[in-house]
């Protein structure tokens, strides 16, 4: 709470019950107030740790979805502020689904954000060529992937 400048505390009335409060800056902060990010994994376990970080930490709201498809199609239908993106998945990989991202009027202009395990020089030189937002590589910190998302969307300092 101190790093975020909130506040806890509570009232309470005898035989009436208690109402306990919390206060966060970043609620009020309009950078980070009512962003959506859609989080495209086929890791259930990525999805969940990505999501706890982006919701508790950097007070976004999230949409997961476990497929390229079903990621392509939540965009498409929600336009979210900003998409998480895998590279590497089974059905419609992430390169596919930023292709598909890229040729719709309501999409195109969604910043992207790859999440890879890839880190050779002829990956990243891959990764440079498009018009993506940026890159997280896997492993990441779950306690930091938050700031490093803010970073790179101008969300945060």
């Amino acid at each position: 709470m101190q790093k975020h400048e909130g506040q806890i505390w509570v009232e309470s009335c005898l035989g009436e019950g208690s109402t306990f409060y919390v206060t966060d800056r970043a609620e009020g902060d309009s950078m980070t107030q009512s962003k959506r990010i859609l989080i495209i994994d086929d890791e259930d376990d990525i999805r969940a740790v990505v999501q706890v970080s982006l919701e508790e930490f950097g007070g976004w709201q999230t949409i997961p979805a476990a497929s390229g498809i079903e990621g392509l199609a939540i965009a498409r239908s929600e336009v979210p502020d900003a998409i998480l993106l895998d590279v590497s998945m089974p059905d419609f990989d992430g390169y596919q689904v930023f292709e598909a991202l890229q040729q719709n009027a309501r999409t195109q202009a969604i910043p992207v954000i790859f999440l890879t395990a890839k880190v050779l020089p002829s990956d990243r030189q891959q990764f440079a060529s498009l018009q993506i937002a940026g890159v997280i590589t896997k492993p990441f910190d779950p306690t930091l992937i938050w700031q490093e998302v803010g970073l790179i969307l101008g969300w945060t300092t």
